[in-house]
């Protein structure tokens, strides 16, 4: 599945699954536009990248997904410092909303959708154009969540944004065949990154690891894993689809009320927001 001569833009890239991809990617040849909001991340992830031997290709490009405006600009820099856009994984995430339904705010709906959604369209829109021009197709690649597939699956608003991101990826793949554009998602489970290890990655990971089927808990690589196949030519006829990677838990039923009963709906403690991995601290409220 190597990706030679491949142009790849990940947004979130600094991070997390993000970061995984990119060192995946580069080790399979691509060369890799890393765009995040926290620049002190993003510098420090070209810098570990080039030690690691990457130094012709990568860069970084600051970016908020929630603009239209930067989200244009991260990609047009691919062609202009790269020659060209063949992968778009639109990774960049946050918590975002939480507590229970009624006591959630418009603000924090807003921020919610216009990262996790309206960033996503964007990074889709934006690659389209590009991809269309250059006329030799492409692959773009959603991060959605096990939160898409079922009621209780996440926090409400996170979910409901995840499960836009599912039917925008469906919805795309379809309208995009033509061009030779495929457009997929990955559901991730109980992935330990430090957006949800909160500080706490000992404990996280084993909380993580108990939920599931699978024995160990959920690793970036895992999920950088599933993006390259579908990134790659071996995934040439695949599209439209939402890939599950979740060492089995929706295949048991997540019941995260049950397993979690103190972060989402009536049982929550904070309400608020939280911003992920952007340096920005959360802003929440004890109920």
């Amino acid at each position: 599945m190597r990706l030679e001569n491949r142009v790849a833009v990940i947004t979130g890239g600094a991070s997390g699954m993000g970061r995984a991809t990119v060192m995946r990617f580069l080790a399979e040849g691509a060369r890799v536009v890393i765009a995040d909001y926290n620049r002190d991340n993003g510098l420090a992830t070209v810098a570990d990248a080039r030690a690691a031997g990457y130094d012709g290709q990568v860069s970084f490009v600051r970016c908020d997904v929630a603009s239209e405006a930067d989200v244009a600009a991260t990609l047009d820099h691919a062609v202009d410092h790269f020659g060209g856009l063949d992968i778009v994984f639109n990774n960049a995430g946050v918590g975002g909303a939480i507590g229970p339904l009624t006591e959630t705010s418009v603000e924090d709906w807003d921020y919610t959708m216009d990262v996790l959604a309206k960033g996503v369209f964007l990074g889709i829109k934006h690659g389209a154009r590009i991809m269309r021009r250059q006329g030799r197709g492409g692959a773009i690649v959603n991060t959605a969540s096990i939160a898409a597939l079922s009621g209780d699956g996440g926090p409400l608003v996170y979910s409901a944004a995840k499960a836009a991101v599912v039917n925008l990826t469906r919805s795309a793949a379809v309208e995009l065949a033509r061009d030779r554009i495929r457009v997929n998602a990955i559901c991730p489970g109980f992935i330990a990154t430090p957006l949800a290890e909160a500080g706490r990655p000992e404990e996280t990971r084993e909380r993580f690891a108990a939920a599931q089927p699978w024995p160990d808990f959920g690793r970036g690589e895992h999920i950088a894993g599933a993006a390259l196949f579908l990134a790659s030519d071996d995934a040439a006829f695949v599209t439209g689809e939402a890939l599950v990677v979740d060492g089995g838990l929706t295949a048991a039923g997540p019941e995260l009320s049950r397993k979690f009963p103190h972060t989402s709906g009536r049982h929550a403690r904070k309400s608020g927001v939280t911003k992920g991995s952007t340096g920005e601290p959360p802003a929440l409220r004890n109920l």
